[in-house]
């Protein structure tokens, strides 16, 4: 146990399950059982964690908070064995106020609470909603440790002056070590921005910083791990590998400089080896979190159900996938022979049925509400909802999941239709681009994460990552029904879409401004498509922490040209009365 000199800790990043609080509690008291194995003092578990995170409206409902309280009470008496103290996120309704609330469980008692103070409320997250913004509290004295516990947002300080220095609070009342429980979602650049943050905390306050982070898929969340630690020079104790569950325990060593430590370092998973990993940890997470028996995809031989089919097998097994070739008359022979080379080399089951009778039928039945009409992209879509429709028939026959597969480029603007595009469960490319779906499935070929339950080596045909990316031959194609190559197009949103440019300065980057305009147009006009869209997994942060939410009816249109520069000489300046903004 503690001592003058030492401090043992058991850092549990686990994976909630929103809802399950008896899981949930199961999973906190297995990890103090390793715990107690290893002489720890303390256990610490992830923010919220008796409740799952992010809770949402549900954390609102009273006999959830009563549950979330009886869990945390049941293992506080557990504590009364001598063995470590456990430090667990849970909702907490105090003087008729919620909290996101962090308990220590000690001695057979909850010995301390400790309340988010900075909410955020940005991008993903919306917990002004639901939760009051709580004190800024003191250090914890934990086995004779004096401990801060600043949760998630409040060692980020945003500059305003909602936000506490919650840090530097802890500082002035004696923590001598702070310790961090997260519920921070992936996205591509967060482990960088995470030990930014984490080390100017650590620079300013001379402490040291476990920062605990959860692991797991929760909707259209994924949450990584990827749990460190740092010494008060700032040097990297503790790095726990992203994407799977790990327990372990570190012991801490108080000296003339204060605490330090060394304990494992696992290699960081970042950049395509990141998203890809989160796109199977998401997929996997809520199939098996919601109930599903397997899932169904379309496979068409193009690039994104074969990314798709190498990311549903790596999340579940091949026993769980099942492949459906829906072709037409201007499905080519190649795109069967690629289909059917994926399907043997992932080991899945598979079927081809074709669809020319269903459509025929469909256009026979409307022969008569058409008769007049010129052929159009009306015919050219019963196509794609034939698909849908049987995709959904097979769903709903045999229980599997419809897995949605639509890359960010083409949903963006409008164009994810075939083969159950915008149909089904859950997309887990819903949030990569186009180029990126090509580096992903290369990639893929020669490597696969850690916990991948699909084969190793070359997985996806060759022939499907280097085909020139193509629509499927349809009748009447115009120009206009193209897009522009997927690099210049990717080049164009993301500076829409993750950095909400102005035209003109898109324009001014190089692009053609005839493209940009329509690129511009088309993302406008979808926004509706994209509202009826599957959830699938994020893996993108926009520059201003925002994400997208645009209104459907809307008749704002960007028109390239540079903005009128204001004229200064006509407003008030803010913050003058209204009193002095009315004389005349």
């Amino acid at each position: 146990m503690a001592n003058s000199t030492q401090f043992t800790v058991t850092l549990a990043q686990l994976n909630p399950t929103v809802g399950d609080v008896t899981g949930n509690a199961a999973k906190a008291r297995a990890a103090r059982a390793q715990a107690k194995a290893d002489h720890a003092d303390l256990v610490v578990l992830p923010e919220l964690f008796i409740a799952g995170y992010p809770p949402e409206d549900l954390v609102l409902k009273p006999s959830f908070q009563a549950a979330c309280r009886a869990a945390v009470e049941d293992l506080a008496r557990e504590t009364a064995d001598g063995g470590p103290a456990m430090l667990i996120g849970t909702p907490w309704v105090d003087d008729g106020r919620l909290y996101n609330a962090c308990a220590l469980l000690d001695g057979g008692r909850i010995a301390a609470l400790r309340f988010k103070v900075n909410l955020p409320n940005y991008g993903v997250f919306d917990e002004k909603r639901v939760f009051a913004r709580g004190p800024v509290g003191g250090p914890l004295t934990v086995k004779g440790v004096r401990v801060g516990i600043p949760i998630c947002e409040d060692t980020w300080m945003e500059e305003s002056a909602d936000y506490e220095n919650v840090v530097e609070c802890l500082v002035e009342t004696g923590a001598e070590i702070l310790i961090v429980p997260n519920g921070s979602p992936y996205t591509r650049e967060k482990n960088d921005m995470r030990l930014s943050v984490s080390v100017a905390r650590v620079a300013e306050s001379g402490l040291p910083l476990i920062y605990l982070n959860q692991v797991g898929g929760q909707d259209e969340l994924v949450f990584d791990g990827s749990s460190f630690a740092l010494n008060g020079d700032k040097s990297l104790a503790l790095q726990l590998p992203g994407f799977v569950e790990s327990v372990v325990t570190v012991t801490w060593t108080k000296g003339p400089h204060g605490w330090t430590s060394k304990g494992p370092v696992a290699p960081v998973l970042a950049g395509d080896k990141g998203d890809y990993a989160a796109c199977v940890l998401g997929l996997r997470d809520y199939v098996t979190k919601t109930g599903f028996p397997g899932v169904l995809l379309g496979i068409s031989g193009g690039i994104d159900s074969a990314l798709c089919a190498a990311i549903a097998v790596d999340a579940l097994g091949a026993d769980k996938v099942r492949g459906v070739m829906l072709p037409f008359r201007f499905t080519a022979q190649e795109s069967l022979d690629d289909a059917a080379k994926l399907a043997k080399a992932m080991g899945i089951r598979y079927e081809v049925l074709p669809i020319a009778a269903a459509v025929n039928g469909f256009e026979d039945i409307l022969s008569v509400p058409f008769k007049g009409l010129e052929r159009d992209v009306t015919e050219e879509n019963l196509q794609a909802r034939t698909r849908g429709v049987l995709l959904m028939a097979i769903s709903n026959k045999s229980g599997a999941m419809l897995v949605t597969t639509g890359n960010k480029s083409e949903m963006s603007v409008g164009y994810a239709t075939l083969y159950g595009d915008m149909n089904g469960g859950y997309n887990p490319i819903k949030d990569i681009y186009k180029t990126e779906v090509f580096r992903l499935s290369a990639l893929r070929n020669s490597w696969k994460p850690e916990g991948a339950l699909g084969p190793s080596g070359k997985v996806i045909p060759t022939n499907i990552i280097t085909r020139p990316p193509t629509a499927e031959l349809r009748e009447n194609q115009t120009d206009q029904d193209s897009l522009p190559p997927y690099d210049i197009l990717d080049g164009i949103l993301e500076r829409l879409v993750e950095r909400e440019e102005p035209l003109a300065s898109i324009i001014a980057e190089g692009f053609d401004r005839d493209t940009v305009v329509r690129i511009d147009r088309l993302l406008n006009v979808a926004e509706y498509k994209r509202r009826q869209a599957a959830p699938g997994v994020k893996v993108t942060r926009k520059n201003f922490g925002r994400d997208r939410r645009y209104p459907i009816t809307n008749r704002f249109r960007d028109t390239g040209q540079a903005p009128p520069a204001p004229d200064h000489s006509l407003a008030t300046r803010a913050g003058r009365g209204s009193a002095e903004a009315i004389d005349v």
